[in-house]
């Protein structure tokens, strides 16, 4: 483990992703038992995201999802990765926070993003289209607002005058955003080194302290696969590179296959194509090979915490992958009974 490792935070963001032969809810039961697992290894925050529609996700209400993986640990940060702000109304969002702060003081997290849903069927479902987007500050702003008591007309309960850290999961535009508002940053893909470094290097040059963060925080997010061999590892990410390929190519985002299946495929060439380029750049290998890479990302961009996201349908080769990367970071294994 070397020392630009061991002095960064390490945290797992789940997107609840269903498997073949598995429904819905058996996936949301799967991430508040990754939550218990990787709070044993000592990971800092587990955070779940929002996805309307979509057949392989069954993460549609992340602050529901929050409190059932809070009610389920004792330890471990819990948040979001995130909520999508435009989709909702400021005053609910600071409505909900505030809840769970109250439920689980000191452990919840606000992480907050710009998208809207995923197709036009969505948006209008949600009540919302494209250029809700585009006020995304304003939303911002005004849901801050809330926990701060600065709204001119209404009061959010029990929001008010509590502290829910606010971050931005944002590249870009949404770099600028943060840097503006004083927030810490989440940044990824770990794949799309050149934009995510850009995006860090605009946060950093425009950001103001505010009353949230005295100083720019920087988390970068992505798939980290960790495994006995780099081949080994490189299976741990086809099932999400074949789900990938597959949306781009058919409209639909399906559920994680076994990667002994995909490996059987054939592919047409407009499938190989996106599927080997979701395979290209994705960080994972043997112990030694993932901490070579990791301390390059980490020296790269400055990140004061990793965000992993990795999806497969292996669950105990992804639970292997975590324990391998805890062991990397140098993490403190929990005792939860102890802590509980």
């Amino acid at each position: 483990m070397t020392s630009v490792i061991a002095s960064t935070r390490f945290s797992v963001l789940d997107r609840s992703r269903t498997r073949e032969g598995q429904e819905g809810p058996q996936a949301l039961r799967d991430s508040v038992r990754l939550a218990q697992e990787v709070e044993a290894l000592g990971y800092h925050r587990f955070w779940v995201s929002e996805h309307h529609g979509v057949p392989g996700v069954a993460g549609s209400a992340p602050t529901v999802l929050a409190a059932a993986v809070a009610a389920a640990t004792s330890a471990i940060r819990v948040g979001t990765g995130g909520v999508m702000l435009p989709n909702h109304q400021p005053l609910v969002v600071a409505e909900q926070f505030g809840v769970l702060e109250s439920l689980f003081p000191g452990r919840i997290d606000m992480g907050l993003g710009r998208s809207v849903g995923f197709t036009d069927g969505v948006r209008r479902a949600l009540g919302r289209d494209k250029d809700d987007a585009e006020d995304f500050s304003g939303q911002l702003s005004e849901l801050l607002g809330y926990f701060e008591g600065t709204h001119p007309r209404v009061r959010a309960r029990p929001a008010e005058g509590l502290r829910v850290p606010p971050f931005v999961l944002a590249m870009g535009e949404g770099a600028g955003i943060a840097a503006a508002a004083g927030l810490p940053l989440v940044a990824g893909d770990l794949r799309g080194r050149e934009r995510l470094l850009r995006a860090v290097e605009r946060y950093r040059t425009e950001f103001r302290p505010s009353r949230w963060a005295a100083e720019p925080y920087v988390v970068v997010a992505g798939t980290v696969a960790v495994a006995g061999s780099e081949a080994e590892a490189r299976r741990l990410l086809l099932p999400e590179a074949w789900s990938m390929a597959y949306s781009r190519t058919h409209g639909t985002f399906p559920p994680l296959a076994p990667a002994a299946r995909i490996e059987a495929l054939t592919m047409t060439a407009k499938e190989r194509e996106s599927y080997e380029s979701g395979l290209r750049g994705q960080l994972h290998g043997t112990e030694d090979q993932v901490t070579d890479a990791l301390e390059a990302v980490i020296k790269e961009s400055g990140a004061d915490e990793v965000l992993v996201t990795t999806s497969s349908y292996d669950r105990d080769a992804l639970r292997d992958s975590y324990r391998r990367l805890a062991r990397i970071a140098g993490l403190t294994s929990v005792d939860v009974r102890a802590a509980a």
